[in-house]
């Protein structure tokens, strides 16, 4: 059984909160009879109708964005800056798709484009510690002893300690004063990376994810997508029987 808001959505006729509004209408029946109650569930067997019309599952699909800076990760935007769906072709305009978790604006790389919630759930929740990779740049060199103090983890939002899976050194660039790193988080947090540089006094200048899970961007040009493969999106579906140790 399922809330009857969260059917609708799944319909890909509205957001949830606009299938609220339309059941609190009387816009929506379910087995003929009109229901307003926001609490209400339904299960498979049932027959909802949303303006005297049968609703049916959306096509679940899956887009590998190569985002570019500039772009905001959300499906709106109330400042009118650009956001990722705009990079999309018309014929994703209509399907609802959202990101899978953000990357900030002034942030490049991999960006998973979905309209399935399960998995939505698997790729996000830290007990599934799904890795992303990213190249880094930050202001300043880093000495081998700094390095290996960030690897024990730092703490960023005032308490909360972040450790890295991985943190290796590229190139440092002794003329223009700026080190380039690569470095694996398993974690979601608001800026996590900006801010755990910041913390050992090294501003992040430029930062790109170059993976996510398995996925990297072979093939896709900065703005470019594709879609998932069926053996991809099983893959990821393959995160729900892994968990930490």
């Amino acid at each position: 059984m399922e809330r009857l808001q969260k059917v609708i959505a799944k319909s890909n006729i509205a957001s949830r909160r606009k299938a609220e509004e339309m059941i609190v209408e009387g816009r929506v029946k379910v087995n003929g009879v009109v229901v307003t109650e926001l609490g209400t569930k339904v299960s498979e067997e049932d027959v909802v109708l949303v303006d005297d019309k049968p609703i049916k599952d959306a096509k679940k699909m899956y887009v590998l964005l190569n985002k570019p800076t500039g772009y905001i990760s959300t499906t709106s935007d109330d400042k009118n800056r650009r956001i990722v769906l705009d990079l999309l072709g018309e014929e994703y305009k209509d399907k609802r798709l959202y990101p899978v978790g953000r990357l900030d604006y002034d942030t490049a790389g991999l960006l998973l484009l979905t309209n399935d919630g399960e998995l939505t759930k698997i790729l996000t929740r830290p007990e599934f510690d799904v890795e992303k990779e990213y190249n880094v740049r930050v202001s300043g060199i880093i000495v081998r002893k700094k390095l290996n103090q960030f690897r024990k983890g730092v703490i960023i939002d005032k308490n909360y300690l972040a450790i890295p899976k991985e943190v290796n050194i590229i190139e440092l660039d002794k003329k223009n004063q700026s080190t380039l790193l690569r470095i694996v988080i398993s974690e979601g947090k608001n800026r996590q990376i900006r801010k755990m540089f910041e913390a050992i006094g090294h501003p992040v200048k430029t930062l790109t994810r170059i993976r996510y899970d398995f996925l990297t961007p072979e093939g896709i040009k900065r703005g470019g997508y594709r879609e998932l493969t069926v053996h991809e999106i099983k893959k990821l579906y393959a995160n729900k029987y892994r968990t930490k140790n």
